[in-house]
């Protein structure tokens, strides 16, 4: 039985369009798309979703009081979609505690850094401000921390002399392309292990 996947978006949805042309060609193998999740009615990647013919269920959560109201209501709705993965590609909020709990190990996410270093917002500034010479790409589970949780996969970008923040952001966003759709599709094959706190890659 092929695992049912939702993708949260803010945005454009660049990693979700990549995502879904990959289970398309069949590199990303055993999945499917049953939902797609905005917290934003004009987020880009609303419309590719729709042209595709992907459910989408759009939640403003400024008509909520709290973030734990608006999460309590996310996994409300995404109860009858029988979800075996979420995957946040471009969500622009915090995942609290009820999704998390509701989805223990279930939920990944990408990050535009070598993790633990260079959390949360403006990863790429962050490597340019501190002068690596390397930096690259995560992704891992998401946990009660921001950027905290357990990695699963990592690819390394060299950082050149002239980069900026704009030209690093692309040259990672290359190599998330990739490694998020190998992730997913380990996940999806029963590929992936936690023991001692560490994620087994068969």
């Amino acid at each position: 039985m092929k695992k049912r996947l939702a993708i949260f978006l803010s945005g454009r949805g660049s990693n979700f369009i990549n995502i879904h042309k990959n289970i398309l060609s069949g590199k990303i193998s055993n999945a499917e798309i049953v939902l797609i999740f905005s917290n934003n009615k004009n987020a880009e990647g609303i419309v590719y979703a729709q042209s595709n013919n992907l459910p989408v269920l759009v939640m403003d959560h400024k008509n909520f009081d709290d973030r734990k109201e608006f999460d309590q209501a996310i996994v409300d709705e995404l109860s009858s979609y029988n979800i075996d993965l979420i995957c946040l590609a471009g969500y622009m909020r915090i995942v609290s505690e009820i999704i998390i709990d509701n989805y223990i190990n279930k939920v990944i996410n990408i990050h535009p850094s070598l993790l633990p270093s260079f959390k949360g917002m403006n990863a790429q500034q962050q490597a340019i401000d501190y002068g690596v010479r390397y930096s690259g790409c995560t992704v891992h589970f998401v946990d009660h921390g921001v950027d905290t949780g357990k990695i699963i996969l990592q690819d390394v970008v060299e950082i050149s002399s002239d980069d900026d923040a704009s030209s690093l952001s692309e040259k990672i966003l290359t190599r998330e392309h990739i490694l998020y759709c190998k992730a997913i599709d380990l996940f999806c094959n029963n590929k992936l292990s936690i023991t001692d706190d560490k994620v087994i890659v068969e």
